[in-house]
């Protein structure tokens, strides 16, 4: 495992972003651990997030993309540290676009803030985590609805690598429906992997029990 996707499984850790315990997903699934964005609260901790984005999206990605596009809400964040990381890093001067729950009738009007969308825009999604794909499902429409772009790929921060709405896991059937490549981060594979039984800041995160019960949510929502 690359040295920088570690260094993101510590840095989730340390700032109680992947948790594990009892939890209830989006989709309604009752899983063993949890990945909340929202808990990156400092400014510290949202130029450190940027970086990690910006370095997995250069080796997945390149510069080809136009506009980095954050789904609202927690997408909005993530997309504005992670254009800064890409300018700052790599001399990567790409726009930032989110969308709004509401449409705003008055001022900057709209769905849409920051960049406006154009023709041909090369967008690149920038997300937290899916487990079933909702938020990209309710997305696409947005995107298309306010001009003919080209959606070239997803990025998320970690790959739950469970079902999505069938068998296939919720990034192949995105990147199956819409025709983009999806990524991420991190895989929860190798977020287990590197931390079974390891010490993160005098405490074991992934007990012999606590992987008992990942295994068997695998067991259940886990793709083959």
């Amino acid at each position: 495992m690359k040295d920088y996707k570690e260094k993101f499984i510590e840095f989730m850790i340390e700032c109680g972003v992947l948790t594990f315990g009892d939890f209830v997903t989006k989709s309604g699934r009752k899983t063993p651990f949890f990945v909340n964005t929202g808990n990156y609260q400092s400014g510290s901790q949202l130029a450190k997030l940027g970086e990690f984005y910006a370095k997995a999206i250069k080796e997945s990605f390149g510069e080809d993309y136009d506009i980095l596009f954050g789904p609202a809400y927690k997408g909005i964040p993530l997309g504005v540290t992670t254009a800064i990381a890409l300018s700052n890093d790599f001399g990567i001067d790409v726009k930032y676009c989110s969308n709004r729950k509401e449409v705003k009738d008055h001022g900057d009007k709209g769905i849409l803030l920051g960049s406006k969308l154009k023709d041909k825009d090369r967008i690149l999604i920038v997300e937290d985590v899916t487990t079933a794909g909702t938020s990209i499902y309710e997305t696409m429409p947005i995107l298309k609805s306010e001009a003919d772009v080209d959606v070239i790929g997803l990025i998320i921060s970690v790959d739950r690598m469970e079902k999505g709405q069938g068998e296939k896991s919720a990034l192949s059937e995105i990147r199956e429906k819409f025709g983009f490549k999806t990524t991420a981060i991190v895989t929860m594979k190798e977020v287990i992997e590197y931390l079974d039984n390891r010490e993160i800041n005098g405490k074991i995160i992934i007990n012999d029990e606590i992987k008992s019960r990942i295994n068997k949510y695998y067991d259940k929502y886990g793709v083959k």
